[in-house]
C-alpha cells in the first residue's frame, strides 16, 4: 500500500492526455505560429519587404478569431510541413491540399478555398503535393478543384474544434467572401456544410 500514493501521482503523466494541447501551447505563449513560403502571389509574398496575400489576411483573421497574436514565420518547402510535424510551428497556411500521404501525417481543417489549380510536387517534399493556381494560363491543362486547408500535428482535438470555429465565423460573417474577392476576384470557397 506504501506505493499507491506514489502510482496514484505518476498516472496522469502516463496518460495519453498528459500531453499538452496545442491550443493551451498556443494561448499561453500568446501567438498562432504560422509557417509559409512567401513566394506565391497571390496566396503569399512580400511586397516591399512586407508580408501580403490572401493566406496573410487569412492567418491574420485567424489569430485574431482565437485571440492571440499572429506569427508568420518565412520559410522554405522542405521546412514547412516537417516544422508543423515537430511542433516548430503550429499550422502551415501555404495553398495545401489534404493528400493522402499527408492525412496520415496531419489532421487538417475543413477547406478553406476551393480552387482550380494545377498540382506542382515540391522538389524537397516529393510525396505531398502544394498547389499554385496557373495565372500564366488562360486554361490551365489540369483545372480539377481542389480544396484548400490547414495542416497541424495530430491529437490536437481542442485545437481543431477552435480552428474550424474560427473558420466558420470569418465564412459566415462575410470576411472570407471578402478576403476572395480582393485576392481573386470572386467568390472561390468551399459552401458552409448545411
Amino acid at each position: 500500500m506504501r506505493f499507491l500514493p506514489g502510482l496514484i501521482c505518476l498516472l496522469p503523466l502516463l496518460s495519453p492526455l498528459a500531453h499538452a494541447e496545442l491550443i493551451d501551447d498556443i494561448n499561453d505563449r500568446g501567438e498562432l505560429r504560422i509557417a509559409l513560403e512567401a513566394n506565391t502571389p497571390p496566396f503569399n509574398f512580400k511586397d516591399e519587404g512586407k508580408l501580403s496575400g490572401f493566406e496573410v489576411e487569412l492567418g491574420q483573421l485567424l489569430a485574431d478569431e482565437l485571440d492571440v497574436r499572429s506569427d508568420f514565420v518565412v520559410t522554405d518547402s522542405g521546412d514547412l510541413l516537417t516544422g508543423v510535424e515537430s511542433g516548430k510551428y503550429d499550422v502551415a497556411i501555404n495553398h495545401i491540399a489534404m493528400t493522402p500521404d499527408l492525412k496520415d501525417r496531419f489532421d487538417f481543417s475543413e477547406p478553406y478555398l476551393q480552387t482550380d489549380a494545377q498540382l506542382i510536387a515540391k522538389k524537397e517534399e516529393p510525396r505531398s503535393m502544394l498547389l499554385a493556381q496557373s495565372f500564366a494560363e488562360e486554361k490551365p491543362k489540369a483545372n480539377l478543384p481542389v480544396g484548400l486547408a490547414i495542416p497541424f500535428q495530430k491529437g490536437n482535438p481542442a485545437f481543431h474544434a477552435s480552428l474550424e470555429s474560427a473558420l466558420q465565423r470569418i465564412k459566415d460573417d462575410g470576411r472570407m467572401a471578402a478576403l476572395e474577392k480582393k485576392w481573386f476576384g470572386a467568390d472561390s470557397s468551399v459552401a458552409p456544410k448545411p
